[in-house]
């Protein structure tokens, strides 16, 4: 992609170009360096693209801190659980054996907005890491609409801190296997502990604080609304519950219930105040992470648009030797490359393949657009500012909406995407849309729809629970296309359940369409627990 200029422009821009002195020659790198290459970026990033960043903090780490990192999902301060450890040890397997590589940078949503770029990185590869995290990633992350309303980048740093000291207290006072057990239960149900669809109160970590001390200091003080209509001992009254008191108790109880963390946070008999404080943790991170879930196509599509326009523009200016960005375009050209189907390294569709693919055609139906395009997309065909088109696309849609919205034709024959009917009733396979004007819908429909977390992860709810008899928690699965979980799996998952609720739970699978009952999954409380 180079820079659109006028013929007499652009060879006043060649002509100059001799006389500029490349920003480095080589591999080798140095703080100086890196300063002066990130200071050619930023003026490119802001001044030519209008990009809207946080302040950018890039910090150089090894190679065994950056798998450290790959652990603890990522973040520079977590707490510690033994799955990170194992995570570890795998990918530096992995990594010493050849294996598999490590990532050239990380960067966290945060303000400031943190890089790490790993020390064995060439400079060239440096120039391109700090293009495409620190103003790639970081413009996505302060811009676009899911990360504003759900997470807090002034704070997070701040909120790891408290959650990492919390946890190493209660490990200290509770025992390392008491912590263990509710962090294994919290980590085994943590992507159903997110809210999907109303935005959390962003506090301030003092505030944080002294909200959790008042909840320690309530919790130990009061007693669970949950016990008041247990029965008072053997030989008590058990009333039965009409309509009323049913659609009462569920009402108080907010019921269905997605969000499993903050159920049992919030209502659990089995919890001690510490451990619904880790709940509350781990329900947090998840919540972090939760937009990253929705925005992979297009935060990399961003990155990766983003770092090579600067890179083609630092080279058109001289900045960049000839050498330096072949080496650039080699490693960029190893990320956006999409394998095709029957390829033994097929792999699904690259998100960098096609978040790139994506910006670059907006570019290129926004300053020259064919009748198709004109077609298709009237409000920006020809309009030739797609800077402010792609930059309004970053704010405000998620991978689901911006392929509904954005995906062409042109790049639907490029990718060359067509649909298969697949009915269980049938031994094949039947091709489905293809290439006319309806079938081009129907494609952008269905890979729209396979970025849609609603029908990724399972929809799984708390739908009641027996108060008044032996609190048993009813768990409900609404199967999409006929599809179950995992028996295996569901079992296992159910008895971190059981240990977060104290009682008996039970899983059941309905079909969405026709409400039929599928399968049935229980978990029987032991006995101490009950007592």
């Amino acid at each position: 992609m180079a820079i659109i200029e006028e013929p007499q422009k652009r060879s006043a821009t060649m002509a100059k170009k001799s006389d500029v002195e490349p920003l480095f020659e080589g591999s080798e790198w140095t703080f100086e360096t890196l300063q002066r290459t990130y200071d050619a970026i930023e003026e490119v990033a802001l001044n030519d693209l209008g990009l809207d960043v946080y302040p950018n903090q890039v910090e150089i780490i090894s190679s065994e801190q950056m798998l450290d990192a790959y652990s603890s999902i990522g973040m520079p301060l977590m707490y510690s659980h033994w799955s990170f450890g194992k995570h570890f040890a795998r990918e530096e397997r992995m990594y010493r054996k050849g294996y598999a590589g490590l990532a050239y940078e990380i960067v966290i949503n945060s303000n400031p907005c943190i890089s790490y770029n790993m020390e064995e990185n060439t400079m060239a590869l440096q120039a391109l890491v700090m293009a495409h995290a620190a103003f790639g990633h970081n413009h996505f992350f302060k811009n676009n609409y899911l990360f504003r309303q759900w997470t807090d980048a002034e704070g997070i740093l701040e909120y790891l801190q408290f959650a990492k000291s919390y946890i190493a207290e209660c490990e200290e006072r509770e025992g390392l296997n008491a912590v263990e057990e509710i962090l294994d239960a919290a980590h085994a149900i943590m992507d159903h502990g997110v809210f999907r669809y109303r935005r959390p109160p962003k506090l301030s970590e003092r505030e944080r604080k002294r909200r959790v001390q008042e909840r320690e200091d309530y919790e130990q003080q009061s007693f669970n609304d949950l016990w008041r209509t247990v029965p008072k001992g053997p030989g008590a009254a058990d009333p039965t519950e009409d309509e009323a008191d049913l659609a009462a108790r569920k009402k108080r109880l907010k019921l269905p219930q997605e969000n499993l963390l903050y159920f049992f946070e919030k209502n659990s008999p089995a919890l001690e105040p510490w451990q619904r404080e880790v709940l509350r943790i781990v329900r947090n991170v998840a919540q972090y992470f939760y937009p990253q879930k929705q925005t992979k196509v297009m935060n990399e599509g961003c990155a990766t648009f983003v770092h090579h326009y600067i890179c083609t523009a630092l080279y058109d200016k001289g900045l960049l030797s000839e050498g330096t960005m072949l080496e650039i375009l080699h490693s960029h050209s190893n990320v956006v490359f999409q394998p095709d189907f029957d390829d033994p390294r097929y792999n699904g569709i690259n998100p960098y393949a096609l978040g790139l693919a994506m910006m670059q055609d907006i570019q290129r139906i926004c300053t020259e657009p064919t009748d198709e395009d004109k077609h298709w997309f009237p409000d920006i065909a020809g309009c030739g500012d797609w800077r402010s088109v792609l930059k309004d696309a970053w704010a405000n849609y998620r991978d689901e909406s911006f392929i509904q919205q954005f995906l062409s034709p042109n790049l639907i024959r490029q990718f060359k995407l067509f649909a298969l009917t697949d009915d269980e009733k049938d031994s094949h396979y039947t091709v489905g849309p293809i290439h006319d004007e309806q079938g081009y819908r129907r494609v952008r429909e269905a890979v729209a729809r396979s970025y849609d977390i609603s029908t990724i992860d399972p929809d799984i709810q708390i739908v009641d629970v027996d108060l008044r008899g032996d609190r048993h928690l009813r768990l409900e699965h609404r199967m999409r296309n006929g599809i179950p979980l995992d028996e295996k799996s569901r079992k296992e998952v159910l008895k971190h359940v059981r240990r977060l609720w104290g009682y008996d739970v039970s899983l059941v699978g309905v079909d969405r369409d026709s409400g039929e009952v599928k399968y049935e999954t229980e978990a029987k409380a032991a006995p101490a627990a009950a007592a």
